[in-house]
C-alpha cells in the first residue's frame, strides 16, 4: 500500500476523475489509515511504500506491480501522468528482496487489469492494458493467462468489475456481466459456474472493487447489495468507507496489491 499524503485529482484519465470537485486529501488519508487498519485487524500485514510528491495516484498501488510465485511483474502505465509511479515501486521491490523482477514491454496496469485466481491468471484489456501483455505475462509469471476484454469506459479496469473471492481449485469470483464483452462473458460462466453475480448498483459504487482474503471481504461501504449476497455465500463482508479515494476512481482494491508468494 502507498499512503495518499499527495493525493488529489489533477487530470482525468477515467471517467470518475473531475478536476474541477473538491478533494479533501485528509480525508483520503483518514480513509486509507482505516483500509489499512482493517487488513492489520485481520492478521495480513501491510508493506508500505512511500508517496513522491507529484504522484497523486500513487496511492492505486494495484496498478504496479503483479506478483506470484515470488515472481514480480512491474507496470508500464498508459497514461504519461502515472508512468513515473513504476520506478518507485520497482525500487522498492528490488531493495526489499525481490531477486526475480522483470519491468515488462508492453503496456501493462498490473493488478487493475491481472487477477490471480491460485490456478489462472484473469487479464483485462479493452481500456488500458495491452492485450499482447498477456502473452508476457504469461511467459514472465509462469503461469496460464486467460484473456477478457472490457466494453464499458466506466469499468477501464479489470478490477472495477470482477474480484476474486476464493483461490486454491475452485476459485470462485464476482463480476459484473454488463463490463464485458460477450465472448468474455461466455468464458466466464465456462469457468465459474458459481460466481457471485453482480448489479449495477454494486458495479456503480465501484463495489467490485474488492478484496477477499477467501473469509472476509473488504468493500466500499456503499456496496449492501453485494455485501448480502456475499454473506449468503458465506463470506463476511466488511465495509468501509474509501469515497474520497473514489474520485480518482478507486476503491479497497486499487489501493492494494497483493503480494502472492
Amino acid at each position: 500500500m502507498c499512503p495518499p499524503e499527495h493525493f488529489t485529482v489533477e487530470y482525468s484519465i477515467n471517467p470518475w476523475m473531475d478536476p474541477d470537485e473538491p478533494v479533501d486529501t485528509e480525508l483520503a488519508m483518514s480513509q486509507w489509515r482505516e483500509l489499512a487498519g482493517i487488513y492489520r485487524r485481520l492478521g495480513h500485514t501491510v508493506e508500505t511504500v512511500p508517496p513522491q510528491p507529484g504522484l497523486p495516484d500513487m496511492v492505486f498501488s494495484a496498478n504496479s506491480a503483479t506478483v506470484i510465485g515470488g515472481r514480480v511483474l512491474g507496470a508500464r502505465f498508459r497514461s504519461p501522468e502515472r508512468a513515473p509511479e513504476a520506478e518507485h515501486f520497482r525500487r522498492w521491490f528490488s531493495t526489499s528482496g525481490y531477486r526475480d523482477l522483470v519491468m515488462p514491454s508492453r503496456i501493462n496496469e498490473a493488478e487493475g487489469d491481472f487477477a490471480w485466481t491460485g490456478q489462472l491468471l484473469l487479464a483485462g484489456s479493452g481500456f488500458r492494458t495491452d492485450p499482447q501483455a498477456h502473452a508476457e505475462a504469461q511467459e514472465v509469471l509462469g503461469v496460464p493467462v486467460v484473456s477478457l476484454r472490457l466494453t464499458d469506459p466506466r469499468y477501464y479496469h479489470l478490477d472495477t468489475a470482477l474480484f476474486v473471492l476464493r483461490k486454491g481449485d475452485r476459485p470462485q469470483v464476482a463480476y459484473y456481466p454488463e463490463a464485458f464483452s460477450e465472448g468474455s462473458r461466455q468464458v466466464l460462466r465456462r469457468l465459474f459456474p458459481d460466481a457471485v453475480i453482480a448489479d449495477s448498483a454494486d458495479a456503480e459504487c465501484l463495489g467490485l472493487n474488492g478484496v477477499s482474503d477467501g473469509k472476509h471481504v473488504v468493500l466500499p461501504s456503499e456496496a449492501t447489495g453485494l455485501a448480502e449476497r456475499l454473506r449468503a455465500h458465506g463470506y463476511e463482508p466488511l465495509l468501509t468507507d474509501i469515497s474520497e479515494l473514489r474520485k480518482s476512481g478507486g476503491g479497497p482494491k486499487c489501493c492494494t496489491m497483493e503480494l502472492h508468494e
